[in-house]
């Protein structure tokens, strides 16, 4: 049992980055697994391709696809030139199965892991995998459905976000703004937070059930009851537009495009003009070159739920298509960061 935390303004004195991300890349050694099984690199050397072109040559689908060459960028195994993909010096020696240097055989007692087998079907199908390779589960958005797994995964997601919430929260400026939306909020740790560090502020826990009781009982343990509330919802069903801050943490990165474009067109019809939307995430860099530690995370996302670790590129295009004006990122903690945007 982790204890309570009841003052929300405290830091840990030590940084638990490497702690983070023995987790959070857990997954990307089943994904090179799985790409050594099939031979990819070999065949990438022979026929340097688009992402299109992979996709169509292999079968695979955009989503994971993308999530799969990002990581063998940022290694430096695989360049992007323009568009088109190739192999790195690298790549060539150690990943291609006619060099004396190739490593596949070392990675072959691996390919009957259940995580690498259900990358090859991810890449296929484009659909999430059974949460921790469960066969039998859910995939993670019905198994939230599940009161036992949603309490079991909200407790996780409150431990992590006792750390990261303060890193956001104390790097915001939210003068002048009144009520804060916590979109997707979990356990609320993150509107509590920034309701703590920002006192003027009322904050919105909106989640579906069983999450909003879950929620509810926590920000009342918690004494901050009289300035955070919770509304239960789906967000795919429109928002309360009583709000002129919104804040998506850890959220979009549960879906797929289409899923994120409706999720920032009903944040837009929802804020007044002017308002605020704060995107909380790991994000990966503009040229999708890194960084590593989110490049390997994007695989545990890409395998268990509908999206990615999206790059601030794509962000800023797809709130720009939403008449958001984005603004700059900024790093916050253990590879995470946040990105503003101010409704038209």
């Amino acid at each position: 049992m982790v204890p309570f935390m009841t003052d929300l303004t405290a830091s840990p004195v030590t940084d638990p980055l490497s702690i983070y991300r023995y987790r959070d890349g857990l997954y990307a050694v089943d994904l090179v697994t799985a790409a050594l099984s099939l031979d990819f690199f070999t065949w990438l050397a022979a026929h340097p391709s688009t992402l299109a072109e992979i996709c169509v040559h292999h079968g695979f689908k955009e989503r994971p696809a993308d999530v799969m060459m990002t990581l063998f960028v940022t290694n430096s195994w695989v360049r992007c030139n323009g568009s088109t993909f190739h192999l790195t010096p690298t790549g060539q020696e150690h990943l291609c199965s006619g060099s004396e240097w190739f490593l596949g055989p070392y990675y072959a007692s691996l390919h009957d892991r259940p995580i690498a087998r259900d990358f090859i079907q991810v890449l296929r199908t484009g659909k999430p995998a059974g949460w921790s390779g469960d066969k039998a589960a859910f995939d993670w958005h019905k198994a939230m459905e599940q009161e036992d797994f949603a309490r079991s995964f909200t407790a996780a997601m409150d431990c992590r976000g006792r750390y990261l919430a303060q890193a956001l929260a104390k790097k915001l400026d939210l003068t002048g703004r009144n009520r804060l939306l916590d979109i997707g909020a979990g356990s609320g740790i993150y509107a509590c937070s920034i309701a703590a560090q920002h006192p003027h502020l009322s904050a919105v826990v909106f989640d579906q059930a069983p999450v909003d009781r879950i929620a509810g009982k926590l920000i009342t343990e918690r004494g901050c009851a009289d300035r955070v509330t919770v509304t239960t919802g789906n967000m795919f069903d429109g928002l309360p537009t009583d709000c002129d801050v919104h804040l998506f943490s850890n959220v979009l990165h549960d879906w797929d495009v289409n899923e994120v474009r409706q999720l920032l067109a009903i944040s837009h019809a929802s804020l007044p003009p002017g308002g605020l939307l704060i995107i909380h995430d790991a994000f990966i860099n503009a040229d999708k070159t890194g960084p590593l530690h989110v490049a390997e995370y994007s695989c545990l996302l890409m395998h268990s739920t509908q999206g990615k670790c999206y790059s601030t590129g794509e962000y800023a295009a797809l709130l720009t298509e939403a008449g958001f004006t984005p603004g700059e990122y900024q790093d916050t903690v253990v590879g995470r960061g946040f990105m503003l945007a101010t409704r038209g």
